[in-house]
This record gives C-alpha cells, sequence and structure tokens, in this order.
C-alpha cells in the first residue's frame, strides 16, 4: 500500500518522463524519415506543377538522347556544348511532355495502343518515321513499310536473342533507338491532339478571307518625307514620375527576371611564356639534323610532329600555298624551315620525300563480306566466278555487299585519292587500287572485312609528291601553367575583401570585371569556353565570397567574387527607367511635331518635307504584310495606313517609332491571283492552327510553376 502512494505522488514525473520518451521516439522517428526526405529533395532536379523530376531519371533520358545523337552523327564523343545542348532539349522535352500530359488527362484524352499501332504499322505513318533517312527505300529515296517492318523484326527479343555475339550490342542499340523513337512518336501525337482540339474550335469568316488577300495581293507606291526625333533635343521634353511609372505598369511583364547572381571576376589566359617558344624553337632546329639524317621519317615525324605521317603522294593542288611552292623547286631530300606561323602559334617544317608522275585518283567500287568463320571466302570465290562468267558487278553488290551506301549505287564508292583510301582503310588498300588494272576485279582482305574490289575509272597522271610534315604548336608548359596559376593564387590570398580588389586588380595588372549578372540557365561566363563551375559557384555561395581558380578549358584561369543577389520577379523601375523615359520622350517628341505641323494646314508633300527640313523619298511594293519598308524601317503604324489609302490623297502627320511621316499613295497594283473565298478560308485556318498550338501549348509553360533546379548538377 505504502508503494501504491509513492508512485500515485510521484505520478506528475512519471508522466513528465514518459512524455519526453515519446517525444524523443516521435522526434527521432521524424528525423529517420526526414534524411530520407532531404536526401530524395537532394535528389530533385526540377518540380514541374508539383510533379518531382529524379535527377536519375533526368540523366538517363540525357543518355538516350546522347547515344541517339551519336548514332546519328557517327560521333564516337560530343563536345560539352552539344552535350550542353542535349540537356537543354531534354529538359524543354520534359516540361511540355508533362504539362500536356496533366492537361489531357483533365480533359479525359490519351494516346492509345491502337493509335500508336496506327502510327507505326497503320495507315497512318507517323512522320518522324516517314522523315527518318533509315526507313527509306535507296532506289525511290521516300518510306519504305517493308524496310521498316524488317528493322522491327531485326530488333525484336528472339531475333537479338539468338543473333551472333558480334552484332548482339549493335542490335541492343538500334532497339534503344527504337525505343527513343516510340517515345517520341507519342509525345508528339499528344501534342497534335491537343492542339487539334483548340485550333478546330477557331475558324476563318469570309471577311477575314477578303481582307487576308487583299493584303497579300496589293501593294503601294509611295512618295513620303519624314522628319526624325532626333532633329528634337531631349532637354526641351519634359516628363514626370507618374508618366515613367504608368508606362512601367503597363510593360510589367516585360521586365520578369530569373533569380540572377552578381558578380566580378578576374579571367588569365593560359597562354606560353616566351621561354616556352624558346624551347619549341630549340627543338625544332635539333629535329632539323636528324630529319636530314635519318632513314626512319616516319617515326621522327609521329613521335613529335603534330600531323602524323601519311606514305602516301599528294597532287599540288592538295598542297598548301607554302608546301606548293616548296614542291615546286625542291630536290628529293631538301627541308625547308622551320619556321615560324605566328597566326597558328607553331613552327613547320617539309621534307621532300619522293615525286611521281601517276594518277591523281581513282574511281573504286566494291563488294564487302564480313569476315566471319571462313564463310566469307567461299561466298567470294563464289562471286569471282560469277564475275569472271560474266556476272553484273553492281546487281551482285546490291544484293551481296554489307555496305548499304554504296550498294544501293552498284558498289561504287567513288573517287578516291592516295590519303584517303589509307583513310578509309589502310596503305595495303591504297597500294592496291592504284596498282590495280581497269575493270579487273580484285579480292582483298582488310582485318574488318573482305572487299571485291573494281578500279573503273582512273584521272590522268600529273606530278605528285610524298612530303614530310613537321608540325609543333607553342603551348603553355608545365612550369609556365604552374607560374599563372600560382600568380593569381598569391594575389586572391592577399586580396580576400571584394570591395577593394577594383584598385588592385588593376595594381597586379589584372582585368576585373564587375556587376556582371548570371542566371541559373546561363551555360558560359562571357565568351569563356567550360566556364559553366563558375556560374555553379555563384548560386552556392553569397555576397562577399570569392572564389577558388578556376580551370576552363586550360584556356583560362577563373577567379570570381560574389556581389549579391537579384531575387526572382520583377526588374525595378529604377533598373529600366533609361529605357521607359526614352520611349516617352519619343513619343512626345512625335506629338509635339505632328501637332506643330497640323496647326501650319500645309497641303503638299513638298511644303511638308520643305516644313521638316527634310526631303521627298519613295518606296515601291509597300503592303499591309510588309514587315520592314525599304529605306525605312519597322513601322507598323505606317504598314496599315498605307494600305487603307486612297490613291493621291496627301496624308495627316504619321507618328511612328523612329519620327513623323507625312505620305501620299501615287500608285496602287493588284497582283493577277483570282480570289478563292473556300481557298483563303483553308489558309487562314492553318495558319491560326499553327500559331494558336504553339502559342496554347507556350502559354500552359508560362503559367505553369517549374522549379528548376539543374544548376545544382550540372
Amino acid at each position: 500500500m505504502a508503494t501504491l502512494e509513492k508512485i500515485r505522488s510521484k505520478a506528475g514525473l512519471l508522466v513528465i518522463i514518459v512524455g519526453l520518451a515519446l517525444f524523443a521516439f516521435i522526434i527521432g522517428d521524424f528525423l529517420n524519415s526526414g534524411s530520407t526526405y532531404f536526401k530524395q529533395n537532394q535528389q530533385k532536379v526540377a518540380e514541374i506543377n508539383g510533379t518531382s523530376v529524379d535527377i536519375q531519371d533526368f540523366q538517363k533520358r540525357i543518355d538516350e538522347m546522347t547515344e541517339v545523337v551519336k548514332m546519328q552523327t557517327g560521333s564516337a564523343n560530343l563536345s560539352e556544348d552539344y552535350t550542353t545542348q542535349i540537356r537543354q532539349s531534354v529538359f524543354d522535352a520534359l516540361v511540355q511532355e508533362t504539362i500536356l500530359s496533366e492537361e489531357m488527362e483533365k480533359l479525359g484524352m490519351s494516346v492509345s495502343s491502337e493509335e500508336l499501332f496506327d502510327m507505326v504499322q497503320g495507315e497512318n505513318i507517323s512522320p518522324l518515321l516517314l522523315q527518318n533517312q533509315m526507313f527509306h527505300n535507296p532506289e525511290t529515296g521516300t518510306f519504305d513499310k517493308t524496310f521498316f517492318l524488317n528493322f522491327l523484326k531485326q530488333i525484336d527479343d528472339e531475333n537479338i536473342a539468338s543473333a551472333p555475339a558480334e552484332y548482339r550490342a549493335q542490335l541492343l542499340q538500334y532497339r534503344n533507338l527504337w525505343l527513343f523513337w516510340e517515345k517520341n512518336i507519342k509525345t508528339q501525337r499528344m501534342e497534335q491532339k491537343y492542339t487539334t482540339l483548340l485550333t478546330k474550335a477557331i475558324v476563318a469568316n469570309s471577311l477575314e478571307a477578303k481582307e487576308s488577300f487583299k493584303a497579300s495581293t496589293e501593294s503601294a507606291d509611295i512618295v513620303y518625307a519624314m522628319q526624325s526625333y532626333a532633329t528634337i533635343p531631349d532637354s526641351v521634353i519634359q516628363i514626370n514620375k507618374s508618366e515613367v511609372e504608368k508606362l512601367y505598369n503597363q510593360r510589367k511583364e516585360l521586365f520578369k527576371q530569373p533569380e540572377t547572381k552578381v558578380i566580378k571576376y578576374i579571367a588569365v589566359d593560359i597562354v606560353p611564356s616566351q621561354d616556352d617558344f624558346n624551347a619549341v624553337s630549340a627543338l625544332m632546329e635539333e629535329l632539323k639534323n636528324e630529319f636530314a639524317t635519318t632513314e626512319d621519317v616516319k617515326d621522327l615525324v609521329n613521335d613529335n610532329s603534330e600531323v602524323p605521317y601519311t606514305n602516301a603522294f599528294f597532287s599540288e593542288n592538295a598542297l598548301d600555298p607554302e608546301m606548293k611552292q616548296f614542291v615546286a623547286t625542291a630536290t628529293i631530300s631538301d627541308i625547308y624551315g622551320p619556321i615560324f606561323e605566328s597566326s597558328a602559334n607553331k613552327y613547320k617544317m617539309f621534307k621532300l620525300i619522293d615525286k611521281t608522275l601517276a594518277p591523281d585518283s581513282v574511281k573504286v567500287s566494291h563488294i564487302m563480306l564480313m569476315n566471319s568463320n571462313g564463310t566469307e571466302t567461299a561466298l567470294a570465290d563464289s562471286l569471282m566466278d560469277v564475275l569472271k562468267k560474266g556476272g553484273n558487278f553492281a546487281e551482285l553488290a546490291s544484293v551481296h555487299s554489307l555496305d548499304q551506301s554504296s550498294a544501293a549505287n552498284g558498289g561504287e564508292i567513288g573517287w578516291l585519292t592516295e590519303a584517303v583510301a589509307i583513310s578509309a582503310l589502310n596503305e595495303e588498300f591504297k597500294n592496291t587500287i592504284f596498282s590495280a588494272p581497269l575493270n579487273e576485279v580484285i579480292l582483298f582482305k582488310s582485318p574488318q572485312a573482305t572487299h571485291l574490289i573494281k578500279v573503273t575509272e582512273k584521272t590522268s597522271n600529273v606530278s605528285k609528291y610524298k612530303v614530310a610534315d613537321i608540325n609543333i604548336t607553342v603551348s603553355p608548359s608545365s612550369k609556365t601553367y604552374s607560374n599563372l596559376y600560382n600568380a593569381l593564387n598569391q594575389y586572391i590570398s592577399n586580396n580576400q575583401d571584394i570591395d577593394k580588389m577594383d584598385a588592385t586588380a588593376q595594381e597586379a595588372g589584372y582585368n576585373l570585371l564587375t556587376n556582371v549578372s548570371v542566371t541559373a540557365s546561363d551555360q558560359i561566363l562571357g565568351s569563356i569556353p567550360q566556364s559553366r563551375p563558375v556560374i555553379r559557384w555563384a548560386f552556392e555561395h553569397s555576397r562577399g565570397d570569392i572564389s577558388e581558380i578556376f580551370d576552363c578549358n586550360n584556356l583560362y584561369f577563373v577567379v570570381a567574387a560574389h556581389q549579391g543577389t537579384v531575387r526572382e520577379g520583377y526588374r525595378s523601375l529604377a533598373s529600366v527607367e533609361t529605357s521607359l523615359k526614352s520611349e516617352i520622350i519619343a513619343q512626345k517628341k512625335g506629338e509635339k511635331i505632328a501637332e506643330e505641323l497640323a496647326a501650319k494646314k500645309l497641303t503638299s508633300l513638298d511644303a511638308y518635307a520643305q516644313s521638316m527640313n527634310a526631303t521627298v523619298d519613295s518606296v515601291k511594293f509597300v503592303s499591309f504584310n510588309t514587315s520592314r519598308i525599304t529605306g525605312i524601317g519597322l513601322e507598323p503604324k505606317l504598314n496599315a495606313l498605307i494600305s487603307l489609302a486612297e490613291v493621291n490623297r496627301l496624308s495627316n502627320p504619321v507618328i511612328g517609332n523612329n519620327g513623323v511621316y507625312v505620305f501620299q499613295v501615287i500608285n496602287k497594283e493588284q497582283n493577277s491571283r483570282e480570289y478563292n473565298e473556300a481557298e483563303e478560308i483553308r489558309s487562314a485556318e492553318a495558319m491560326y492552327a499553327y500559331r494558336y498550338g504553339y502559342q496554347a501549348i507556350r502559354s500552359l509553360i508560362d503559367r505553369a510553376k517549374i522549379v528548376d533546379n539543374r544548376i545544382r548538377f550540372y
């Protein structure tokens, strides 16, 4: 009983202890789940109307498109600029796709599997497939459904699984390529259905058709006089603050801006020092002695020159002017140089190895057979027998050659010089085709394939030269690189106050650019290549911070200092006040000039010209659709009034963008095209479909809530 009494007396303390334990448990659970939440948030590359885009999913789409571009361009590696364009293209597509999907779901619309089948294998093939050269018949140059269906058959799971190992990777590549196209076909169809729904609600009427026809077929010849706004000093025009504020509010949507970081930065060119030039000059002199005596020119050139040795003869037309001048008078083993080419920062010298009289190029056809388990030998022998008995080379090439680009043209590769032949295959191939008798089929084996080769034509003999060429560009040495880096690093260490950098930078010999605005979408800083990391740094730091040294593509060292942040929203009135005032001043000048001219009650264009202190000029063929009037420029108000004016009637003063105009139409012409109301209505509706469809999607994107976090990752 006493024990119970003690427990009862401590009940308040127990409640507190239990409460604290429960609180710790809940908080611990929250923190654990919170760590997952924060991790997920850190992985979010974007959010589109509340839909999160994970960085891994985004990168996967980038990788897919990169592989597609590589396959279509035949490039193993893409430049940083190309990669940047791909990232932007993927992001834009993802935004549009997400927003369109939401809108279509609201409308109860979708793209069915039956529609997709029809666009791929039915009667309404997708334009994406129709335009794809891969599925064009080489004979007709148009989409061939049989070619396409064969392609789909080759990339199905069963065929890939049973394909030889050497082909499997390529088939998988093509399968991924197809999946990419398939996704884009669906997106394109989704966009088409949505825009069609909108544009079908907008129809042209007969009045619009007549006005459109008139605007496109009627033109006017005019004479005019103009008084420029520059004839009135700005100082005589008075404007007040309320006028500027009013125009600012009218134009406010034009002043929308993303979050902007303001930085100052120093960019140091990584250029060679005088010691680097001296070192390359000395090396060239050493190489000249070896160049003159060595019997292994190829290795000497390949070990030292930026231009590899090509064991081929070149005609004079294939040589640059300096080399052409050298070979014209040189004898074998003569050396030219070394000389310094300042425009390219390089030293070069040539040696004439040999010269001959021979055809510059030969025209070649071939049938290419894949090397595979020796079966190509039997096929090659069989084809050789057929050809010896009078078989048609072009027909056999179209059936058997693996080189589809030449097979479609009877196996014809085209004209090859010695250098092109080496780059296409190797020196042995070059020797074979340049020594082959005309129209005699020769069996040739390369590491990749077996070829049946026929030389069908040769050019006339010309003088040809074999030249060894040593080129060395002067580049910054590691010592120069270190000196430039260390000097900049020392400057940063001694100048940690960004407000004092303006004065100290010039003293240290650096050019400091200040008040430079960058946004998260900017890919480069000024014209500095691969400077995106500097922009990322600006968005990860705050005012007063000074960056580390960034190495931008081994061309520039860049160090930046953070001056501040301009928040997302609208540019301030103060930041655009100058341009707004200029617009108001121009408008008031126009009103002043027009009022003064009207008060004079002038009755002829010559009188107006005299009053304006101007000359009378003329323009022909001005129509409502003329975007810029010859000799005048962009003046839409003038365009409209000219199209409505009567012939020989003097206009009132017209206030334009650049001055005040008075004009007179002296002639109007109508072209001979007959009015067809149905055709004009169709044309107008086609224009509406394009314009409003694009504008509708653009409007959806503009109104969408998009959080773009790409700056965190790229």
